[in-house]
């Protein structure tokens, strides 16, 4: 699967404007400043295919980009403090209405900061993803800024914060590094080839 060719195609703002499902769909899910779009252009070698910004909470919409066989598709991302009120309603009206849909739905890749115990929003949407039977894996970035014993601290502390969820598939990565590219690009095609 070439990984290579990928481009923008379109991004919806309401439920309303999802267009049917036509590709295996991979879904990129996170909170605001977790290193979401990072991890998407080291995926695709793209320095800016998804957008990477310096305010938290700026992507409002669901982006879908072609990539070879399937579509990445890249959520907005959650928990930031700022965001008006109205627009955590318009954003979980969205994922609602996404996630309600009759949809090719490949494998969500659920992003969480390595250097911090999950979130109570992480926690919320990893357990949403389990109750709703989601194929879904849990994406661990930021992995070289922690030093050697603080990565055996945090893989320690994970098996207590993520009790439940021993089952799920957790890759640790790095968009500096590389580190854990080759294992998920391998995980992603196994999920598009066995959706098809």
């Amino acid at each position: 699967m070439n990984f290579n060719n990928a481009e923008f195609e379109f991004a919806v703002g309401s439920p309303s404007q999802l267009k049917a499902s036509q590709l295996p769909e991979v879904i990129f899910s996170g909170r605001s400043n977790v290193g979401k779009s990072s991890l998407i252009n080291k995926l695709v070698n793209r320095k800016s295919l998804a957008r990477v910004s310096a305010t938290p909470g700026k992507t409002a919409t669901i982006n879908f980009f072609r990539v070879d066989k399937f579509h990445l598709v890249d959520l907005p991302g959650y928990g930031y403090a700022k965001v008006s009120q109205s627009e955590k309603k318009r954003w979980a009206a969205l994922m609602e209405g996404y996630f309600a849909q009759a949809r090719k739905f490949a494998l969500v890749v659920q992003i969480v900061d390595f250097r911090h115990a999950p979130s109570k929003d992480d926690m919320d949407m990893i357990t949403y993803l389990h109750e709703t039977g989601a194929p879904f894996i849990i994406v661990l970035t930021k992995k070289d800024k922690l030093k050697k014993t603080q990565l055996l601290e945090r893989r320690k502390a994970l098996e207590t914060e993520l009790k439940g969820f021993e089952d799920v598939p957790k890759y640790e990565f790095s968009a500096v590094t590389g580190d854990g590219v080759e294992e998920l690009r391998k995980c992603i095609e196994n999920s598009v080839l066995a959706c098809e």
